[in-house]
């Protein structure tokens, strides 16, 4: 699976948060290997798995950054979708060096366009790039 598949996969894993409580999450990891229709190597599940617990890891900082980067908007508001990707992007933009910050902007806009609304994409991106401003004003 190339690096585009293997982060739709820890979206949609990720994405499951929304609906199950953490405690529940196990069963859902479990759940997501089984029944993806997907053909995902072990080398790939790993990699799917470790990035997500890594973000799950890390929600309660990523969600604050989130919350303080929009106006008018809250995580709790936000579509599902939207705060999904915004969580998979901060996370690379933050703490995974392998990813350029502009090729976790520009995934996560395109998730926010495949899986979200019409203006998903225009969203997640605003959102990103203000806090991406943040970070060169910290610089």
């Amino acid at each position: 699976m190339g690096r585009h598949e293997l982060r739709e996969q820890v979206f949609r894993l990720l994405f499951r948060i929304e609906f199950n409580s953490i405690e529940d999450m196990q069963e859902q990891e479990k759940l997501f290997f089984e029944d993806d229709e997907a053909d995902i190597s072990e080398n790939d599940a790993e990699y799917i798995r470790g990035k997500y617990r890594k973000i799950q890891e890390k929600l309660p900082e990523i969600d604050k950054l989130v919350n303080d980067n929009t106006e008018k908007w809250d995580i709790k508001r936000m579509g599902k979708v939207e705060l999904t990707a915004l969580r998979l992007a901060v996370y690379e933009m933050l703490f995974d060096d392998d990813i350029p910050i502009g090729v976790a902007i520009d995934e996560a806009v395109g998730i926010a366009k495949t899986y979200g609304r019409e203006n998903s994409g225009g969203f997640v991106n605003a959102i990103l790039s203000k806090i991406v401003k943040l970070g060169d004003r910290n610089s």
